[in-house]
């Protein structure tokens, strides 16, 4: 077997594509002026951000002004969260409804909303990964300030009912929050559909670069400014404007939009092809749902193995994998998704996330399918 290198862990970041790439070049180059300034650069500068912000409106099923640039999706989820609690605090309510297999950047503020006297409901998910908008009802208060619930899970992949849910909050007046960073780009995600007040994407996510993200905020919501300073981002999100990261953004979403059907299908195709092989591995399980999730997503336990000392394995074989979310990487304790959907600590430390990207090849996954099995069977003779 030769060795061939594949990158699968494209949940964690995505090249930057050469559509996307181009579309950049000339706000880094020519087209560099500030777009707060009034000569020709800085015009020519805010025009492209306009028109990224119509784009990307566009794509989600918003308006133009619902659509406030930020620096990742981190950023995002951070506005979001502390936003709307400033805002529940203001008319008394000081609950929050959220799920244990969120992102960090969601649990964290919550986290840090505790601190600060708020009370917050963690929802428990099935053995799949997913909490039913039945569990977000019946979580509801008269002093809830805001659902938060992922569109997609970043360890497994996992789709949530948000449109149910959605609909259960508009119907009680609660705002709600989406955190869709892994799965804009990857699923159809439109803001009315879902219901959201507020929805979260980040743009290293679908092939543009790092460092820039968007929050949609709907028209009636008055989130606190999050940076105070200048008027950018109609005076709530002061700060220099990413003016090429925002084009590279608008074209990544734009680009993902009008080849989604065709890559979904290939990539559940190979997905399908990828996860029979690791089944087929003794001891090994799949964790998260079997058929409701992202298309490119596949988290396998391997009972009786370090998941660790198996990415270091898979790295000598030129293959490139996760053992569960890249802001968490390093750390020792288990992931908090996996043990939440009830996995003991031994197996969710024995797990590994294979996310395809929009490049991978039958070849990649022919090699995937023989090195994987060749990896673990070297690993556990080592023992």
């Amino acid at each position: 077997m030769k060795k061939r290198n594949v990158y699968c862990d494209n949940a964690a970041t995505t090249a930057v594509t050469r559509a996307v790439l181009e579309a950049m070049m000339p706000y880094l180059t020519e087209c560099f002026g500030n777009a707060s300034s009034g000569y020709r650069l800085g015009r020519q500068a805010a025009k492209a951000v306009l028109d990224a912000r119509r784009s990307i409106a566009a794509e989600l099923g918003a308006e133009p002004d619902e659509i406030f640039f930020t620096s990742c999706g981190s950023e995002s989820d951070n506005w979001a969260v502390r936003g709307a609690a400033e805002l529940g605090a203001l008319a008394g309510k000081r609950h929050i409804v959220t799920t244990a297999v969120e992102h960090h950047a969601v649990l964290n503020c919550c986290k840090h909303l505790e601190r600060l006297g708020f009370e917050v409901t963690y929802l428990m998910p099935d053995r799949f990964g997913k909490v039913s908008a039945e569990s977000v009802e019946g979580a509801l208060r008269d002093d809830t300030a805001l659902v938060s619930v992922m569109t997609a899970n970043n360890e497994v992949g996992t789709l949530m009912p948000v449109a149910e849910i959605g609909r259960i909050c508009r119907e009680r007046g609660v705002l709600f929050h989406t955190d869709a960073v892994q799965a804009a780009g990857h699923i159809p995600v439109n803001v009315r559909e879902i219901g959201a007040d507020m929805l979260s994407l980040s743009g290293h996510k679908l092939h543009a670069p790092k460092g820039v993200g968007a929050l949609f905020i709907r028209r009636g919501v008055k989130l606190p400014s999050f940076i105070d300073g200048g008027s950018q981002e109609y005076g709530r999100r002061a700060g220099t404007e990413n003016v090429a990261g925002i084009v590279g953004l608008a074209k990544a979403l734009s680009d993902a939009a009008d080849s989604l059907a065709e890559r979904t299908e290939r990539l559940t195709r190979m997905r399908g092809r990828l996860e029979q092989a690791l089944l087929g591995i003794e001891g090994a399980r799949l964790n998260g749902h079997p058929d409701d999730r992202l298309p490119a997503t596949v988290n396998v336990s391997f009972g009786g193995l370090e998941g660790e000392s198996l990415l270091v394995m898979l790295d000598m074989y030129g293959i490139s994998a996760s053992s569960g979310s890249a802001c968490t990487t390093g750390q020792d304790a288990p992931s908090h998704v996996l043990t939440a959907m009830g996995l003991t600590e031994d197996a969710a430390k024995s797990s590994i996330r294979f996310s395809l990207g929009d490049d991978c090849t039958d070849e990649d996954i022919g090699y995937l399918v023989q090195a994987v099995p060749e990896a673990v069977a070297r690993l556990r003779s080592m023992r």
